[in-house]
């Protein structure tokens, strides 16, 4: 969970999830173009990101492709929050999304 938390505390980084979350899965050329930054810095955000488990690339040819693995992303924040004594749930799950441990149900 430290990679997945190291990978956030860059706003670059926070940024790209932003991105892939609004638009869906985007070309790596695409989106260094996106950011006043050099190319191969960008790739080294994108490698963190995915090393993290927090997006995805898909090679086809000198193409790449990212797209978030928002899973991953919630895994985390859940786990987070459990840390400071929140029982979440996801909304699909039918309980509310953050509820005090120390609350009544």
């Amino acid at each position: 969970m430290s990679t997945v938390f190291k990978a956030l505390s860059d706003p670059t980084r926070r940024k790209v999830l932003q991105l892939l979350q609004e638009r869906g899965p985007i070309g790596a050329g695409e989106l260094a173009e996106m950011f006043d930054v050099s190319k191969p810095t960008m790739s080294a955000h994108f490698a963190v990101l995915v090393s993290a488990g927090l997006i995805d690339a898909e090679k086809q040819g000198r193409n790449v492709t990212y797209r978030l693995k928002l899973s991953v992303l919630e895994e985390a924040l859940l786990a987070f929050a459990r840390t400071f004594g929140l029982q979440v749930t996801r909304p699909d799950d039918g309980h509310p999304e953050a509820r005090s441990t120390q609350e009544k149900p």
